[in-house]
């Protein structure tokens, strides 16, 4: 054989030597946590008839007529976008003369609290400090957020319609 091919296998030997160690598997004991906020987990849906009943009893702060409830319900169970419905009965209520919505001039005189208030109003729960920040921040950098919007917001989103 010549020289080079000595070299060639003993290099090969060394590298596979050297390349065969056993890898070291290092376990630590950690404690699995679970991170939920209090009050945040809201499991069930609304049923058709609870949504639009507390949805009005949220904005006007008493219960609906119940004609008017069976009607809305008639009508949200004949339209097949869900969401479309929701939408429209949420701006009907919305532009309703005694809907109990603050003024612009009340939210913007404390931002911090009209957000607490809303969340308490809405979700049944305090907002976390990123929550508070978020739309608190939202509303003071656009002078074109009303009351109204950030209401429908609210009202429109994932979590009012689970309890």
């Amino acid at each position: 054989m010549k020289p080079t091919r000595y070299i060639f296998w003993l290099m090969v030997l060394i590298v596979g030597l050297s390349g065969c160690k056993k890898e070291k598997i290092y376990t630590y004991e950690v404690n699995d946590v679970g991170v939920e906020q209090p009050g945040a987990v809201k499991p069930n849906v609304k049923a058709d008839l609870e949504f639009i009943s507390i949805a009005h009893t949220d904005l006007f702060g008493s219960t609906i007529d119940p004609d008017l409830l069976e009607e809305m319900v008639r009508s949200y169970q004949s339209f097949g976008d869900k969401r479309g419905i929701i939408d429209m009965i949420i701006l009907n209520f919305l532009n309703e003369p005694n809907v109990q919505v603050p003024t612009d001039g009340d939210m913007r005189a404390d931002v911090d609290q009209f957000v607490t208030d809303a969340y308490v109003r809405f979700f049944v729960r305090e907002p976390t400090a990123f929550e508070r920040w978020f739309v608190a921040d939202v509303i003071r950098k656009d002078a074109s957020i009303t009351p109204e919007l950030v209401y429908y917001a609210f009202l429109t989103s994932n979590e009012y319609r689970y309890y």
